[in-house]
């Protein structure tokens, strides 16, 4: 598969597209809804990013997202199952000229996955240099695999995994 692998510097409007797009979600998902947050790379001031926001989104029964994915259609978004990951529901959109823009990931309330999407944002919005370090991989990464994402994504997948541990580290310190 040949998508575009685009890295571009923040856009602060970044946070006001979520901002927008999370009450849409939020009026989707309806009485099911405990919390939509920004997570992913344009979730963290000043990190390079491909320009696609991601939205978590904590609902009470994960079952229910699946009797109610028409709401997520029709407000734009494609419906893809766990896509990957046990437990999720996974959708994303795209504009009118076909670029993605938007990838949601459902989880029920106290997922594991939640806390970790969650520790991984805050581990580098706290830690700017560990964040420096991401943006300058995936520039190169972006660089060296303009046209192959399965490779940019295997490129970041040790750097993602040291954080995610360095990130439930300091999460665990935190709260003592």
């Amino acid at each position: 598969m040949s998508i575009k692998v685009e890295v571009v510097p923040h856009d602060p409007k970044w946070r006001d597209e979520f901002e927008r797009e999370s009450k849409q979600i939020a009026l989707a998902v309806a009485e099911n809804l405990v919390a939509v947050h920004h997570i992913g790379s344009t979730s963290i001031p000043e990190l390079d990013a491909k320009p696609i926001i991601d939205i978590l989104v904590e609902v009470k029964d994960i079952t229910k997202v699946d009797e109610n994915s028409s709401a997520m259609e029709t407000i734009g978004y494609e419906g893809m199952g766990e896509y990957g990951i046990p437990g999720r529901r996974y959708f994303r959109k795209h504009n009118q000229i076909g670029i993605r823009t938007h990838h949601v990931h459902m989880f029920e309330v106290n997922s594991v996955e939640v806390e970790r999407h969650l520790a991984f944002r805050d581990y580098l919005i706290a830690h700017p240099k560990d964040a420096q370090k991401y943006g300058e991989l995936k520039r190169e990464l972006a660089k060296k695999y303009p046209d192959n994402i399965e490779a940019y994504m295997e490129g970041k997948d040790g750097f993602i995994k040291e954080m995610d541990r360095k990130a439930a580290e300091w999460r665990r310190e935190c709260r003592m």
